[in-house]
């Protein structure tokens, strides 16, 4: 484990007031931008700016995200403030409350997105912006090659991370104050959510699942992972705090595996649009193949388990994010920017830098990848799912298949019941098409 350290405090003068505007850093555990302002100012207004823009794609998210600035009003409230909730322009809500309370400084968590860096270019504008980190483990940026403004090949990056001397993490402050005659109102949101539940999700997996990780991580049906994406994702936990309590080398390196997408996306913002290494693939037009893939009707059990499971709970296994992303663009050959879109809509934890990077790892186009890998959907369900639990969860029209013979269900013939149908594309001939470059 790295050794700890804090990174270095922005010298900045004492102000009288200042706006804390949250992003995806909704919590009070391990919050830089609010224990900076709380030790730099006197007074601290705590504001979230819903921009329908972001919020509009998934009823689930934004559920989500209410129940977030709900629970982070209570414990603000605890201290003695409490969260300040406006609509619109992210920016020029800022800039207004700042002018409306006379704040004379704006802190807020430095993000890797382009929405996000224009967002922060155009405050810093505006205003005097004071960035803190609290995204990732460690800052995007602050690991680089000799040559180059970001990593490309993880390896070498993990190296470099694993050594680096993490910052020491933030305790919440003891204490926060509004300026006098604000009135912040209600978040709308249910308890119940936020923060608060994402500790007690913490504590329970560190208290039991965190030792089994490396063991039980890959298999579909025990449905073992940590769960920590969504929280994660909303900023409900601090990255560095789960990567400094967690024992399990494999989830830390996941966590390494997040923030070299961040920084990656950070200093190469188009990547979530083009490809890294461009000309790498060709792309096939395959609407029904395309279509069926979102619907879960391939006729491979596991890919369509994968898809239905993302559906109906808004997350999906990461087993079977590998099966199914692969299964779109190396068996149907389908552009990977219409699988990141489509997840980007669908999941909870849909972080752009992980979204796109992943996808194009997949696809063989961007960055640390292996562009002749190409997953067999049907041996990655026996090996993953070998009594075929998972498929049953999600497929019921295979309920009745009895053990492993439910990955190949068009071997059954009289026994397969239901409307089950049949696969779109042959895997073997599909195979055959990638390697050869067609």
């Amino acid at each position: 484990m790295p050794a700890a350290g804090r990174a270095p405090a922005h010298r900045f003068h004492r102000v009288l007031t200042a706006v804390v505007l949250f992003t995806r850093d909704l919590r009070v555990h391990d919050n830089p931008a609010l224990a900076a302002a709380a030790r730099e100012a006197d007074r601290v207004v705590p504001l979230f700016v819903r921009d329908e823009r972001l919020l509009s794609a998934s009823a689930r998210r934004a559920a989500l995200l209410e129940e977030a600035l709900a629970d982070l009003d209570a414990s603000l409230r605890r201290l003695g403030a409490a969260l300040v909730v406006r609509q619109g322009d992210a920016v020029a809500e800022t800039v207004r409350v700042a002018a409306e309370t006379g704040a004379e400084a704006v802190f807020c968590a430095e993000d890797v997105s382009a929405y996000a860096q224009t967002r922060e270019r155009q405050l810093a504008e505006a205003v005097d912006l004071r960035t803190h980190p609290g995204i990732t483990v460690v800052p995007p940026g602050l690991l680089r090659p000799a040559d180059r403004d970001c990593y490309v090949v993880f390896t070498p990056y993990h190296r470099a991370w694993a050594a680096a001397s993490w910052r020491t993490p933030e305790e919440p402050p003891p204490r926060l104050r509004l300026p006098d005659g604000l009135e912040p109102g209600t978040p709308a949101g249910a308890g119940g959510g936020g923060e608060s539940a994402a500790r007690t999700r913490l504590e329970e997996w560190l208290a039991g699942g965190d030792a089994q990780y490396a063991e039980r991580s890959d298999d579909l049906a025990a449905d073992a992972t940590s769960r920590l994406s969504i929280p994660l994702h909303l900023g409900l936990l601090s990255p560095l705090e789960v990567a400094r309590r967690s024992r399990s080398a494999p989830l830390v390196r996941q966590l390494a595996w997040r923030d070299f997408f961040a920084q990656l996306h950070a200093a190469k913002p188009w990547t979530a649009r083009r490809d890294l290494h461009e000309g790498a693939r060709r792309w096939r037009e395959d609407a029904h193949g395309l279509a069926a893939w979102k619907e879960g009707l391939t006729g491979y059990p596991v890919v369509d388990a994968g898809m239905r499971q993302l559906a109906a709970t808004g997350w999906m296994h990461n087993r079977a994010r590998l099966v199914t992303a692969s299964f779109l663009t190396k068996d149907l050959g389908v552009d990977w920017r219409e699988g990141a879109r489509h997840f980007s809509e669908l999941l909870l934890d849909g972080d752009v830098a992980s979204n796109t990077g992943n996808w194009q790892w997949v696809a063989g186009t961007g960055a640390d990848t292996r562009p002749g890998r190409i997953f067999n959907p049907t041996l990655q369900g026996k090996r993953f799912d070998p009594s075929g639990e998972y498929v049953r969860r999600w497929v019921p029209e295979l309920e009745a298949v009895p053990g492993g013979s439910i990955h190949e269900p068009w071997k059954l013939g009289a026994l397969l019941t239901g409307a089950y149908p049949a696969p779109v594309v042959d895997h073997a001939e599909a195979a055959g098409r990638f390697r050869a470059g067609r």
